[in-house]
């Protein structure tokens, strides 16, 4: 414990240093970067031991009511630490490149002080056993994000996108400060929660409360607004981590309430399934790059949500292994999202870089020119997709695995409802890594591009592996979640585990041998063409010699198919002029497909709010002595009030 507040305590005097050197912006730079990269690097140690069997606790007294300064690491904080230290201190590391050119010569000071703040902030979420401490910890991390999402406000669409952060996620903290006052209307103590007679209510109340934060459909509307308007590498934390704070929330809540009944599970699995379908489909329709991965994110929490909702039909039918495997797949999938769209936010950040462009349709070509950053896309894009031997084939397989060996209509929404986010999910990465790598340029400004310098290089460089050997070890590893999956399932899950390990090790078997037969062909190739003199021709060119950028489909025209079949969920807008006559002139034609969930719900209740508040700046009328006369008339209301 004392190392964790070490971490906290450097995080926060680094932040504070950062935002004190406005004259030097490199030294702003430096300190940010360097404190926020030690302080997770000092908190992956109690993190780690806390995941094998090294639990902690610290508490004190604190002079807030019903608040009580009680930190601790069990296994399910320390399964969550692991990611955030993680992955935030490659972020760090990635932002001292990224910052080190800040547009308009804005200090970097600013974002690091807030960067560090969001780090502290969910490090004490998932650490906290008080209501209010959680509370208080949450409302750092969301207020931290915001002022992080909302760097660039001098653009509209980034105002925009913090003002509709801001009202969703503090729409979700009403719901948590409901959930936590009917949970203890004696100590807020998360010790003293327990099975409580009205815990359908509560469980409602958690889903639209956490769910706000992890993206679930309809509530992900902040989602695709917030990653392409922050910079690249605070994405890479939002959606790596962050979101996941919405997912350990739920599970935390989950060890309170009980034994689960069977439309919990149904609701997760059907909120899951359509949640994740229509995510996907999205997906296909974007053209911003980091819109594309925003969408995908919200597929992902709703795999996770899957493979919970199969676990809790397991604990209500009293079938262990069903439940085991569900909630073991749902965690496998929280570090299998964190590593791989940590990486994927990371590489569109070089694109973005190197380009000053995210549009797929102005992209491409970029393999030559990027080969680190388009070789770790690639590999963060087959590990979402769940292609193996990547972690995403495991998780997505266990979840699988748990719901073939349950009848009913559950585990057959479950099962359909996965069989169409990875089709999907696997058509979307292929266009989003052949628009940008693929092909020839588009555009004058993609044909100069090259990967980026060291410290943007390097996180890359390290994630794209890890999420390798996550996936080629994941039989050894996967009876080391035993203490997490029996905190949340709160049955003994070790020998399931490990039985369900045989199957793995056979993909994973089965992966080694034809990576090692392609190498070896490789190597005989080479081998046999050593000393030789090689002739390289043209084989197909599809009639084309040389062919051009407007010969070759765009990200969009590829994705047509599909968007088109799926036309009614989707609602594109079209517009343009197709050509006209035997000899046509200019052309254009162009597609745009906003949330529909966001224009037909949320957007007329954001206006709703905000006429709401414009009404209430008549009160601000700037008039002195009416204030005066206000705040008078107030107190002697009061007074009348308190003597009756």
């Amino acid at each position: 414990m004392t190392l964790l507040l070490a971490a906290l305590g450097l995080l926060v005097a680094g932040g504070a240093a950062s935002l004190l050197c406005r004259r030097s912006h490199r030294a702003a730079n430096l300190i940010g970067a360097g404190s926020a990269a030690a302080a997770c690097a000092l908190g992956l140690v109690p993190a780690v031991t806390g995941l094998v069997g090294g639990g902690a606790r610290l508490e004190s007294a604190w002079s807030v009511p019903g608040g009580s300064l009680a930190l601790a690491i069990d296994p399910l904080s320390a399964f969550f630490l692991v990611p955030l230290f993680g992955l935030c201190g490659l972020a760090a590391v990635y932002g001292a490149g990224y910052l080190s050119r800040a547009p308009g010569g804005r200090s970097p000071g600013p974002p690091w002080f807030y960067f560090s703040w969001l780090v502290a902030g969910m490090v004490v979420v998932v650490t906290a056993r008080n209501a209010v401490l959680f509370l208080v910890a949450w409302e750092v991390m969301s207020l931290a994000s915001y002022f992080l999402v909302t760097r660039d406000d001098e653009r509209e669409d980034v105002r925009e996108a913090g003002w509709t952060y801001l009202v969703a996620t503090h729409f979700g903290n009403a719901c948590l400060i409901a959930l936590f006052a009917l949970l203890g209307p004696r100590s807020l103590d998360f010790a003293d929660f327990g099975p409580a007679s009205h815990a359908g209510l509560l469980f409602v109340l958690a889903l639209i409360g956490f769910g706000t934060k992890a993206g679930f459909m309809p509530l992900h509307v902040w989602l695709p607004e917030a990653h392409p308007a922050a910079p690249s590498h605070v994405s890479a934390v939002m959606s790596g981590v962050m979101i996941k704070m919405g997912i350990y929330g739920l599970l935390r809540t989950l060890t309170w309430l009980g034994p689960p009944p069977l439309w919990w599970g149904g609701l997760l699995i059907g909120a899951g399934a359509a949640s994740g379908v229509v995510a996907v489909m999205f997906a296909l329709a974007q053209r911003d790059l980091k819109r594309v991965l925003a969408y995908s994110s919200v597929e992902n929490t709703s795999i996770i949500a899957l493979g919970l909702g199969v676990g809790l039909v397991g604990l209500h039918d009293g079938t262990p292994g069903v439940a085991i495997l569900g909630i073991a797949g749902a965690l496998l999938h929280v570090w299998t999202h964190a590593l791989g769209k940590g990486l994927l936010f990371l590489g569109a950040g070089a694109v973005l870089h190197a380009t000053g462009t995210r549009d797929l349709d102005r992209l491409g070509g970029l393999s030559r020119a990027m080969p680190l950053t388009s070789a770790t896309f690639l590999v963060g894009a087959a590990a979402i997709a769940g292609l193996p031997p990547l972690s995403g084939f495991f998780s997505e397989f266990l979840i699988l695995y748990g719901a073939v060996q349950h009848a009913g209509l559950h585990s057959l929404a479950a099962m359909v409802g996965l069989a169409l986010m990875s089709g999907l999910a696997a058509a979307a990465f292929v266009r989003a890594f052949g628009g940008v790598f693929l092909g020839v340029a588009r555009d004058d400004g993609v044909r100069g591009a090259h990967d980026p310098g060291a410290a943007m290089r390097a996180p890359m460089a390290i994630l794209a592996p890890a999420l390798l050997v996550l996936g080629l070890a994941t039989p050894v590893l996967l009876p080391a979640l035993t203490p997490v999956v029996e905190q949340v399932g709160g049955l003994p899950a070790r020998r399931v585990l490990e039985a369900a390990t045989a199957p793995l090790a056979v993909v994973v078997l089965g992966s080694v041998i034809l990576i090692a037969l392609v190498a070896l062909i490789a190597g005989l190739r080479r081998l046999l063409l050593a000393g030789r003199t090689v002739g390289a021709a043209v084989t197909w060119d599809c009639g084309y010699a040389h062919p051009a950028p407007r010969m070759q489909y765009t990200a969009s025209s590829f994705a047509q198919p599909l968007t088109d079949l799926f036309g009614p969920v989707l609602r594109a807008r079209r517009t343009g002029d197709a050509p006209r006559g035997l000899f046509p002139e200019a052309a254009a034609f162009a597609t745009r497909t906003p949330d529909v969930v966001r224009e037909a719900a949320w957007r007329p209740l954001f206006d709703l709010v905000s006429g709401a508040l414009h009404a209430m700046h008549r009160l601000q009328h700037g008039r002195l002595h009416l204030y005066v006369i206000s705040i008078a008339l107030t107190l002697v209301v009061l007074l009348l009030w308190r003597l009756s």
